[in-house]
């Protein structure tokens, strides 16, 4: 057994929490979401729902932002058995990175298959416009670069392998499928795909911060999602992932614009039924193309 390190949880552990919760429920998931902020509605789309607050919960850490809920969600979508957490853990919230990213690892042991997660992010792209959906395509690990990784300290060959490729991070063939879909549910108009960039938080960027994001590549920029999906890929599963622009980053010094927690949670609410739908018509897709790993 591989030591604590005061960081996160070992196999053992986590083991225990996915059996402690298995024991629960009847619903065994191959999908499982993550909710963004203002963006737990999507958990509502299942039916026959097992829920769990993440306190009640043997390991799990405790959502403390506004518009993330806190519940683990099992139910099915369209047939499928789905696992969802309402609400995520942020390094801003003074976790270790260990412990944000092991909901994660529990997916993986619970017999998740493919993961998909949605957040709020900053438009970096002057292309985009607030309210657009983009598909995230590769990411920009900020963290990472500081030594900030969630695979930092002993590696169990149980979980993954020592050093993951992250090339093929985000599952093409998914991305293909959210596009088509889209397309055929009249999303046009405000789907797009892009880089995400993720930063620690909790201070929304400077007008430096996002001009120098911007060059290196980033399309939009948040406080999220890239660990866990490093984590998820570690772990084997596919990723599909998406961001709702909720504000555009300011990036002129005359502006007159700041950034807000309520503007991206309003935005939430407005595009809920939009991503509701897309994320229902994937799901079905994926069962009916068998494109499980």
């Amino acid at each position: 057994m591989f030591p604590d390190l005061n960081t996160g949880f070992t196999y053992e552990d986590c083991k225990a929490t996915a059996d402690w919760l298995l024991a629960q429920t009847d619903v065994r998931p191959l999908v499982g979401i993550v909710c963004g902020s203002g963006l737990g509605g999507l958990a509502d789309m299942l039916k026959d729902q097992v829920a769990f607050n993440y306190k009640d919960i043997p390991n799990f850490p405790q959502s403390t932002v506004h518009g993330h809920a806190g519940r683990l969600v099992f139910g099915t979508l369209k047939g499928r058995d789905c696992v969802c957490m309402q609400g995520r853990f942020h390094l801003y919230e003074g976790y270790p990175i260990q412990k944000i990213t092991l909901p994660m690892r529990i997916f993986k042991l619970l017999g998740v298959e493919t993961v998909m997660l949605t957040n709020a992010a900053g438009g970096l792209n002057q292309d985009f416009k607030v309210g657009d959906i983009m598909i995230i395509k590769d990411h920009l690990n900020i963290p990472g670069f500081a030594g900030n990784h969630p695979l930092v300290g002993p590696n169990d060959e149980r979980f993954g392998v020592r050093f993951p490729c992250m090339s093929d991070a985000y599952d093409r063939e998914l991305q293909q499928l959210a596009m088509d879909v889209g397309h055929e549910l009249g999303f046009a108009d405000f789907l797009r795909e892009g880089v995400y960039c993720m930063l620690g938080g909790p201070s929304f960027e400077t007008i430096a911060e996002c001009r120098m994001l911007s060059k290196l590549g980033a399309d939009a920029v948040g406080m999220s999602t890239a660990h866990e999906v490093v984590v998820a890929r570690h772990c084997g599963m596919r990723v599909f992932a998406l961001s709702l622009i909720t504000n555009l980053a300011v990036m002129d010094y005359d502006s007159e614009e700041k950034a807000n927690h309520e503007e991206v949670l309003e935005w939430g609410k407005q595009r809920a039924e939009q991503l509701e739908r897309l994320f229902s018509a994937i799901v079905t897709r994926i069962e009916h193309n068998n494109n499980f790993v």
